[in-house]
């Protein structure tokens, strides 16, 4: 088999119940020379075992499918561990609940072309939430600068060999989307229109669980890495800004407001998922 000229690395923990429709989703992109590599990392659960499941699928929409199934746990090791088996020159890093659209992939190898770095998404949809909590906070946070941003890659991100070689291994942090993004200047970075669906997690306890990781996450990589934060890009949340929000979106406003006041208010730091 020739060398897959892309290579989407997953890291999977405790992820049984998201992996499959994360491989379909995958899969429907047909044959374009790539690779799969799912890394169940100190899963509790059969996400490596509905993984290799889709061997034959992979195979029949011409793909290779390589699952790793580590004892250890932490997201920076999955994903270095992916990339040490891989050499295709191009990478997109998946989170395992996230949903591809069939020409997302495509669109992708075609926005990483040439020899300068390039990072590159697609365009993100979070589906309807269950919960009104998740549905009011999940509308009023994509208005916001960062969801505003230009290929913001939350949840799925790409490179170029280039791109890549702007780092070494994933360090470990919590934040590794954003240390990503920010090793590549703001006019290197490509948002394509093809889409995937980004759940966001359910319920006001969880919703706060998760902003507090993400908090901590940003301030972690400001702390290690000092002056990379400059890269992000993304336009002020001014007080006229945040009002006008507020009025077009009062219920979105109070929830994200009662998010955050809880997370300034609870201390220590819990970083599970909510799931």
């Amino acid at each position: 088999m020739l060398t897959p000229r892309l290579s989407v690395i997953i890291p999977a923990s405790n992820e049984a119940d998201y992996i499959g429709d994360c491989l379909a989703a995958l899969l429907a992109s047909g044959p374009i020379n790539a690779e799969c590599i799912v890394v169940a990392n100190g899963c509790r659960d059969a996400t490596a075992e509905v993984a290799r499941g889709y061997t034959a699928q992979a195979a029949a929409a011409g793909w290779a499918l390589v699952i790793l199934d580590l004892p250890q746990g932490g997201k920076p090791n999955a994903l270095n561990a992916g990339d040490k088996i891989t050499k295709s020159p191009l990478r997109v890093y998946l989170d395992a609940d996230v949903i591809v659209s069939p020409n997302l992939m495509v669109e992708l190898i075609a926005a990483l072309g040439g020899t300068a770095a390039l990072y590159a998404t697609g365009t993100a949809q979070i589906p309807r939430a269950k919960s009104a909590v998740t549905r009011s906070y999940a509308r009023f946070w994509q208005r916001l600068p960062f969801a505003q941003s230009p290929a913001p890659g939350y949840g799925l991100f790409a490179t170029n060999a280039a791109g890549r070689a702007r780092w070494g291994d994933f360090p470990a942090i919590i934040s590794d989307d954003t240390f990503v993004r920010l090793q590549i200047e703001p006019h290197e970075r490509v948002q394509v229109a093809a889409t995937y669906q980004w759940p966001m997690i359910e319920g006001f306890a969880a919703l706060t669980r998760v902003r507090r990781r993400q908090d901590a996450g940003v301030t972690e990589v400001d702390r290690l890495f000092p002056g990379l934060l400059a890269r992000e890009a993304k336009a002020p949340l001014g007080k006229a800004r945040l009002l006008a929000l507020a009025l077009r979106d009062p219920v979105g406003f109070a929830t994200y407001a009662a998010v955050s006041l809880a997370v300034c208010l609870k201390s220590g730091q819990d970083w599970t998922r909510g799931r």
